[in-house]
């Protein structure tokens, strides 16, 4: 990823029965404001409504930009792996997740240590650096440049390959309204729960409308961005090859005739990067299969589910800052239909070891090569393909696969009998 700034790493102190969080020097930390009245419920569903950030009329509009194709002419390329984000995130509507998955390499260099690639592209002449994206798409050899080559090759020397799922970003505009402070707060708590031996990892990563400066992160698999107009930029570059205000950059040059920055500032006052933020942010959160919710299975399943420890990791309940608190290191007023919200994501958006790592460092130091971010539960029955890279298939493949962290929950798991099992299957199809 190209990016402002560099993130660091929240070390956990532990001693008998103590952890704490220390947080390096640097961070902006979120301002909240008074709470005004005990939290209320955030919207769910997939209506395609707004959450009550903007009218329903704004968020159609904005959902029209989220959606369209962009083209060569609007600055797509010269690679790519989408044409629009919601060709990453459209099942089972815009905002979304769907089965696409991208690709990325590295290798070890001589220290042992994480090193992007130097991607070659068309006859190699040109090298893409300082990322371990690899994008699937170009624009040319094209009518425009008939004797150009932008095709990405992978070179045999990198070692580390691993695919990744798109994810969604139904409810991400309450994530980033949760308070920093209760992440790190959560990560302490947790290693001490467990006695050291489920401990999260809190990153900070710059925030690039604030100029760099630093927050926790809690999107993306490696927990990479903490401000959705951060996410968006990052996109549209990267996926798309747009460059923005945010990443005026080209990753690379080859066959690119349009001028930089390619996102434009439209009548209103917005570029694109703006309008994606404002529609993912005006993004209700999932909503449960209240049928299935409601079954007696599924209630034991829920019991079951804290019973053997998942609940450590799949944290099932936040709270958003209050309405007014000020956060994304000064850059975002927390708006009265994000604050003082409870939501039940089933995450503690931290970066744990649970074994299926898979040895990319982005926004975070060598520590961070085999973990991942806690995958959010909700809207978990509409997926088919899990964890990280899609490669399990179904909840029970995913859940058997954890290990490291979460072995313990593992065994505890298959130690029960199968009609418990059953039990708590039925709870994790509700999500």
């Amino acid at each position: 990823m190209k990016a402002a700034g560099c993130a660091m790493v929240a070390l956990l102190v532990c001693a008998p029965g103590e952890c704490r969080a220390e947080v390096p020097a640097g961070e902006t930390p979120d301002a909240p404001a008074p709470a005004s009245a005990a939290p209320s419920e955030a919207p769910t569903g997939f209506d395609g409504r707004s959450n009550g950030l903007v009218d329903d009329a704004t968020h159609a509009a904005d959902r029209e930009a989220f959606d369209e194709a962009e083209t060569p002419d609007d600055g797509l390329g010269p690679v790519y792996n989408a044409q629009a984000c919601r060709e990453c995130h459209q099942s089972p509507v815009s905002g979304a997740a769907s089965q696409l998955t991208e690709l990325r390499v590295g290798h070890l260099d001589r220290l042992g240590r994480f090193a992007n690639p130097a991607i070659p592209i068309g006859d190699g002449r040109e090298a893409i650096r300082g990322r371990s994206l690899v994008n699937d798409r170009t624009v040319c050899p094209s009518e425009a440049f008939p004797d150009l080559d932008a095709t990405s090759h992978v070179p045999r020397g990198e070692s580390i390959r691993t695919r990744r799922i798109s994810l969604g970003l139904l409810g991400d505009g309450f994530v980033e309204a949760i308070p920093s402070g209760s992440l790190v707060a959560l990560a302490a708590e947790q290693c001490r729960r467990s006695r050291g031996r489920i401990c999260g990892e809190v990153v900070l990563v710059p925030v690039l409308e604030a100029g760099g400066a630093l927050r926790v992160g809690r999107f993306g698999w490696k927990a990479q961005h903490a401000s959705l107009l951060s996410f968006s930029a990052d996109a549209y570059l990267n996926e798309m090859g747009i460059t923005s205000r945010l990443l005026p950059d080209e990753i690379a040059t080859r066959c690119d005739a349009v001028p930089d920055p390619e996102d434009e500032t439209g009548e209103d006052g917005l570029d694109d990067i703006d309008r994606f933020a404002r529609f993912m942010r005006a993004l209700p959160a999932p909503a449960r299969d209240a049928a299935i919710a409601a079954e007696r299975e599924a209630i034991a399943g829920r019991e079951r589910f804290r019973a053997i420890g998942c609940d450590v990791c799949h944290v099932e309940t936040h709270v958003t800052a209050p309405a007014g608190s000020v956060v994304n290191a000064g850059a975002l007023e927390v708006p009265e239909a994000l604050g003082d919200k409870r939501i039940h994501p089933f995450s503690d958006f931290l970066l744990h070891d649970v074994a299926t790592g898979d040895g990319i460092v982005q926004n975070g130091g060598e520590r961070t090569a085999r973990r991942l971010r806690t995958a959010p539960l909700w809207g978990l029955r509409l997926r088919t393909r899990l964890m990280h890279d899609g490669a399990s298939l179904g909840t029970e493949a995913a859940l058997l696969r954890h290990g490291g962290e979460a072995a313990g929950a593992v065994y505890r798991y298959r130690e029960l009998p199968r009609r418990v099992q059953e039990e708590l299957l039925r709870f994790l199809a509700s999500l």
